[in-house]
């Protein structure tokens, strides 16, 4: 059941707005589509992202077009793109950059490190030591680096995808639970149907490399910003925001008592700072100017699965954070 807003006029004009301005949106689906198969949610993540100046961190095994998927979506942008492969003997200088001697200036000079870009593959985040993740995740949260005595500002639009690999766990160092939850979205993607197997073994073995040529500018993803920052969520959607990130810190009271003894601490209030965020991305990719319950539902589970801490009950029953999301919002009454 979708809730329509009480103020019209403003949402007819919010709803001219959106429609004029999100054409761009099948343009990058159209040019992603070109050379990645299948991945649907994976891509419309990546927007959703974008669009709520977030980031994303993205769990699943190597092979699926992770790093192809950003660096399509910023060919598309005409926005500047760097890869940082993370590794045991990484430093935070090797990411955010270092002050190097000049022997003919007799001076010190910055180097800017790969932070500096507009879209910002962080490969294998969980492979490097707790300092460069902090050096990472402080750029993202400030939205600036300092080098030196130097403060510099990151440009617009900026976009950290930081991907982990669920299979391997030697010789890693997992993110602590404070600074998942800096990520916007935590999406886990599966493997690809036969289908699409098939015509990822054709495209690969296939001469033809499809030219990606930019199709829109950074401006655009910048202004569009502004106008997923107007759309309108009505007090009745914030309050079901509420009560799904409630009912993960309270199930009894939520009617859910047999998740008591399955979640060890529920989610931030970034959780529904991030829900609003997203709700919105999404309605303005689905060309509306105002919130519906189906978007928070849409996005619940990647905004969410991060931020719930299990037991260890939880754990020795097999029980996930996306069971958990699930059965809140089968529960929780729908405005």
């Amino acid at each position: 059941m979708s809730t329509m807003p009480t103020n019209m006029v403003n949402i007819r004009d919010l709803n001219d707005l959106v429609a004029s301005k999100n054409d761009f949106v099948k343009l990058i689906t159209k040019g992603m589509d070109q050379t990645i198969v299948g991945q649907k949610h994976l891509i419309e993540s990546l927007l959703i992202a974008m669009l709520s100046n977030g980031h994303v961190l993205l769990e699943g095994v190597p092979g699926l077009a992770k790093t192809l998927a950003i660096k399509t979506l910023a060919q598309i942008i005409d926005a500047k793109y760097s890869r940082i492969q993370f590794t045991p003997d990484l430093l935070p200088a090797d990411v955010l950059g270092t002050m190097i001697y000049s022997v003919q200036k007799e001076t010190f000079q910055i180097k800017r490190g790969p932070i500096f870009a507009n879209f910002v593959l962080a490969d294998e985040i969980n492979r490097a030591p707790a300092k460069v993740q902090s050096a990472l995740l402080e750029a993202m949260q400030e939205r600036q680096v300092t080098i030196g005595d130097t403060t510099f500002a990151l440009d617009d639009p900026f976009l950290v995808m930081a991907t982990q690999n669920p299979i391997e766990q030697e010789g890693t160092y997992p993110l602590p639970e404070a600074q998942v939850d800096r990520f916007l979205l935590k999406v886990v993607i599966g493997y690809p149907s036969r289908e699409e197997e098939r015509l990822i073994i054709r495209q690969n073995i296939s001469n033809e490399k499809p030219n990606i040529v930019p199709l829109i500018r950074p401006q655009e993803i910048i202004e569009a910003q502004k106008i997923v920052e107007m759309i309108y969520i009505d007090e009745k959607i914030e309050k079901y925001i509420i009560d799904i990130v409630f009912a993960t810190r309270y199930p009894k009271e939520a009617g859910l008592a047999d998740l008591t003894n399955i979640i060890a601490f529920g989610a931030s209030p970034r959780a529904s700072i991030s829900l609003a965020k997203a709700a919105r991305a999404y309605a303005f990719l689905h060309n509306r100017g105002y919130v519906i319950p189906e978007d928070v539902r849409a996005v619940c589970h990647d905004v969410m699965r991060h931020r719930i801490g299990l037991t260890y009950e939880a754990e020795a029953n097999n029980i996930t954070a996306d069971e958990i999301i699930s059965n809140i919002l089968d529960k929780v009454e729908v405005p």
